[in-house]
């Protein structure tokens, strides 16, 4: 159980994350990494110095909304008997009125945002606003139009126009026209329109030859930008601040942005309110004209009447008649003038003109209730126009109102109606009572008669003319005392220090940056190479004892014997500690003499494997025999001196003696070698008869070590056939070879003992890989490749065998 917890956490700890290993990579790389985060803070360092700086402009305005403090009351508390602050105010609302399109496009067409002056200094653009030298204005240019041209001031009255340039709305531009010279204040025609180049306070000497790029915009997607721009926000949820934010390359701009837009919104909210108050004006003013002209018509007959009658006091004659019918006139003269009143807006309400128009408030109708239906209706009818002025006409939430507008009109109507039925009621009642007084009195001369009622009308329209007067001076006090809705609390203002780009946070990225694209792609590198690269990979996949590991060998030749006497080189070392771990293997097989070599594919370097480990054994004075069992191809020719006889000789009888085909070698005294001979039509057959196990039984007699250089595993069966005869296998694995899929079947093959004590060796790890870092292999006396001084002088060796050859 032990054990079993003992090996569980060793795997846990090779599949962590080694940060020392991480770290060794880093190294290894570094140079990528330095190149990597050079190339990007120098691309930092152009986009900062390339970037327009980028400033930010604040602005706070109080809304006087009485419902939060927000104050305004108090002003207006001397003029509560006019009835004309009854417009509730909802700052939610003021927010989204700040921000609407209308009011932005307004500010652009104001400060002319639509045409922009920029100069070039360095890498950077700058804005110039309106400290450019040369203000330029279009005056037949439309508002959608978008074009650029260049202005080069070339002395204090001329100027020289240049790259004419007209952009479509599909964002083309083309070029158009030769650079002309014109004089500054003349209008001009160009290939763009007619220009005129007006100097500015900026204008002097060091403004000549500077090229200023103005380009003229469309004038509604400018004000989309800025809208995008601009940030409004209460200042806190129970305050009727609303804090106003603005970003742009120019301080001035910015600050002119924010300003503009408080004072036009200013202006909309007092001509909102003065609405209703000028629409009751134009009414009063209509009726004051039509009444005075009726007016001065009765004064005209009562005096052409009295001077054609030769009449002089005519009131004191009949005044004791008229005293019983006082009461009765000056009732009369009330209804009459209610009845007047009810027919002029029965009148308005039923004119097709006006049936948009807000209906003249506060008249005088004596029925509270009509006057309340019609402020009503005002108070809905400018909602729905703001509605309509900040969407469309089709707006589910318009046609709602539009609907509730015509009934409340219908109702009005019926209303008004209903008054003028009653009023006529009571004047006739009046006007009979006021028959049976003036019976009385019928003995009075005609004449008295006649200037009675001339009388009536002329009272009638003198009260009805003064009250309207009266009504004029007030509607005229309440517009002269209108107040906006906002006041500003802070105007535009901020710091002078840009905003964006942020050089540290820029600097700081691009050094994120330069380290995450090596590691990234080192990354990719890792994840996307499925060969085995590394012991660690072999051991993680596989149970099969690890005998060790072979570095790259560093010789120019690939089938060279590395492995010499007294070597100090990685691979001599390498090899020494092989030939040490193979006494571990003699815990399954006593007698290790026979060693066969195998792997799963070609070219994993059993050859060279074998070889140098057949003279690293040598050196140590053991009795070596080295045998080609690849009766296929025959590879040990490459190594030695190649003999006419070998393997295929003996085991096909043409043989008899396996001293015959022993070939010795200059090498070691220690060291002899079987070639495979020539190749046979029937290897499997021969690797098959008894005469094998004959040639191994007297090789084991005369050596201390018979090394056998099989064919590939996975290829055909001859290393299957040979490892009858074998003590210990190895099986080889090429670094950068063999697939890691591959692994798992060469776990089965040891699990299912398909050869006899079996073990591994990876040939050709590459240390001094950039990918996997800088592992030192040796001890420090001079074996590893993180050996800096080892390096130096493998070079130098390889070097003077160059110069020696």
């Amino acid at each position: 159980m032990k054990t079993e917890q003992d090996n569980l956490f060793t795997e846990l700890q090779e599949d962590e994350l080694n940060i020392s290993d991480l770290l060794q990579m880093g190294w290894a790389n570094r140079y990528w990494f330095l190149a990597s985060v050079m190339i990007c803070l120098a691309g930092a360092f152009l986009y900062l110095h390339w970037t327009p700086r980028v400033y930010t402009r604040t602005a706070s305005v109080l809304i006087k909304d009485d419902s939060k403090g927000g104050g305004g009351a108090s002003e207006a508390a001397a003029f509560d008997e006019l009835n004309l602050f009854n417009v509730k105010r909802n700052v939610d609302n003021e927010v989204l009125i700040f921000r609407s399109k209308r009011i932005m496009q307004e500010v652009a067409r104001r400060l002319h945002l639509d045409v922009s002056y920029q100069v070039k200094q360095g890498l950077r653009t700058e804005e110039l606003y309106t400290h450019s030298p040369v203000l330029v204005s279009f005056p037949e240019a439309e508002e959608n139009q978008r074009f650029y041209l260049t202005v080069m001031p070339i002395s204090d009255k001329e100027v020289q126009l240049s790259n004419f340039a007209v952009i479509s709305a599909s964002g083309e531009e083309v070029a158009s026209g030769e650079p002309m010279t014109v004089a500054l204040n003349d209008t001009v025609a160009t290939p763009i329109g007619k220009i005129v180049a007006i100097p500015s306070l900026y204008f002097g000497e060091n403004a000549v030859n500077q090229s200023i790029m103005v380009r003229k915009s469309n004038l509604e997607q400018v004000a989309v930008l800025y809208q995008a721009k601009l940030s409004a926000s209460l200042a806190t949820k129970t305050a009727t601040i609303i804090n106003l934010s603005l970003s742009d390359v120019s301080i001035a701009r910015a600050e002119d942005v924010l300003n503009t837009l408080i004072a036009i919104y200013n202006e909309d909210a007092i001509n909102d309110k003065n609405q209703i108050t000028v629409n009751t004006s134009n009414f009063i003013n209509d009726r004051l004209i039509i009444i005075e002209k009726e007016l001065g018509n009765v004064d005209a007959s009562i005096e052409t009447f009295k001077r054609e009658n030769q009449l002089t006091d005519i009131t004191s004659e009949t005044g004791m008649y008229l005293q019983n019918t006082s009461q009765f006139r000056q009732e009369g003269l009330s209804l009459d003038n209610q009845l007047s009143l009810a027919q002029y807006i029965k009148q308005y309400l039923t004119d097709p003109a006006k049936a948009s128009d807000l209906i003249p408030a506060n008249t005088g109708i004596s029925d509270a209730s009509v006057e309340g239906q019609i402020g009503e209706y005002n108070e809905m009818l400018l909602k729905r126009d703001k509605l309509i002025a900040n969407s469309s006409s089709k707006n589910p939430v318009v046609m709602d109102l539009n609907n509730s507008l015509s009934a409340m009109k219908q109702t009005i109507i019926r209303s008004v109606d209903n008054l003028i039925v009653g009023l006529n009621i009571k004047i006739r009642n009046v006007r009979a009572q006021e028959a049976q007084t003036t019976r009385r009195i019928s003995a009075v001369p005609t004449q008295q008669k006649y200037v009675l009622s001339v009388e009536r009308q002329q009272k009638i329209k003198e009260e009805l003319y003064l009250y309207l007067l009266n009504k004029r001076e007030e509607n005229a006090l309440s517009q002269a005392i209108t107040e906006s809705n906002a006041r500003i609390v802070d105007p535009a203002s901020g710091s002078n220090q840009p905003v964006a780009p942020r050089s540290m946070l820029v600097l700081m990225g691009a050094f994120l940056l330069g380290c995450a694209i090596p590691a990234g792609v080192l990354y990719f590198i890792n994840i996307t190479d499925t060969k085995v690269r590394t012991r660690k990979e072999v051991e993680r996949a596989t149970t099969v004892p690890f005998l060790g590991e072979i570095p790259e060998s560093q010789t120019d030749s690939e089938h060279e014997i590395v492995v010499k006497e007294s070597g100090r080189d990685p691979v001599s070392e390498a090899f020494r500690i092989l030939r040490t771990n193979m006494d571990f293997m003699r815990v399954k097989q006593k007698d290790l003499k026979t060693i066969m070599f195998t792997s799963f594919n070609p070219g994993s370097g059993k050859t060279f494997v074998s070889v140098n480990l057949a003279m690293s054994l040598a050196l140590m004075q053991k009795k070596v025999v080295l045998v080609d069992l690849d009766i296929r191809k025959g590879t040990l020719g490459t190594y030695f001196k190649k003999s006419h006889h070998g393997v295929t000789n003996f085991l096909s009888g043409n043989i008899e003696h396996v001293n015959e085909i022993l070939t010795k070698t200059d090498l070691s005294e220690y060291l002899d070698v079987i070639f495979s001979g020539p190749v046979p039509p029937n290897p499997a057959e021969l690797l098959l008869s008894d005469r094998l196990e004959l040639m191994m039984e007297e090789l084991r007699k005369q050596y201390d070590y018979v090394i056998l250089d099989n064919v590939p595993a996975g290829v055909v069966a001859d290393a299957t056939i040979v490892n009858r005869v074998a003590d210990l296998t190895v099986y080889v694995i090429r670094a950068g070879n063999m697939d890691r899929r591959l692994l798992p079947e060469v776990e089965k093959l040891y699990r299912q003992e398909k050869f006899r004590n079996m073990c591994l060796v990876l040939n050709g790890t590459d240390y001094s890989n950039s990918t996997y870092g800088r592992y030192g292999y040796g001890y420090g006396y001079g074996y590893g490749y993180g050996n800096e001084e080892g390096e130096k002088k493998r070079r130098k060796h390889r070097i003077l065998k160059k110069k020696e050859a």
